[in-house]
C-alpha cells in the first residue's frame, strides 16, 4: 500500500513538473496540438527539450491497451529469453494493427515494464518508420 502511495505522489509530481516546462516553453517552440507528442515534426525541430517533454507527457498518462493484456504475463522479461513461440504472440499484436499505432504499442509495452521480443523488434522498427 506505502508502495502505491509513493508512485502515486512520483506520478503527480512528473505531472507537475511538465506542466511547468511547458509553461516556459515560447509558444514558437511548443507543438501545434497542445501536447509534445501531437507534432513529431515540430517535435524534432524543437530538440532534445520536446523529446523529454513527450518522455515526461507518455509517464504519466494511463496506459493504452492494444486488445493485448496477455502479454502483460511477460513482465519483466529480457528481450532476448524468449521463445519463438512466446514471441509469436507479440507479432500476432504487431500485424493486426496499423504503422501508425505502432509507436504508442512500443511505449504501452514499455511503460507496462514488458521488453519486445528480439525476433519482431526489426520488423517493429520498420513498420514505425514507414
Amino acid at each position: 500500500m506505502g508502495l502505491l502511495v509513493i508512485c502515486l505522489a512520483a506520478m503527480a509530481l512528473l505531472f507537475i513538473l511538465l506542466k511547468a516546462v511547458r509553461r516556459r516553453l515560447p509558444k514558437a517552440e511548443q507543438p501545434e496540438g497542445g501536447t509534445a507528442c501531437a507534432n513529431e515534426s515540430a517535435c524534432a525541430q524543437a530538440g532534445a527539450s520536446c523529446m523529454h517533454d513527450c518522455v515526461m507527457e507518455q509517464a504519466v498518462k494511463e496506459i493504452e491497451y492494444f486488445d493485448d493484456e496477455e502479454l502483460d504475463a511477460y513482465k519483466g522479461r529480457k528481450s532476448d529469453s524468449y521463445t519463438d513461440e512466446e514471441a509469436a504472440q507479440f507479432a500476432e499484436v504487431l500485424y493486426t494493427m496499423r504503422p501508425s499505432e505502432v509507436k504508442d504499442w512500443t511505449a504501452s509495452l514499455t511503460l507496462r515494464g514488458i521488453s519486445m521480443p528480439d525476433q519482431i523488434k526489426d520488423e517493429a522498427i520498420m513498420l514505425m518508420e514507414g
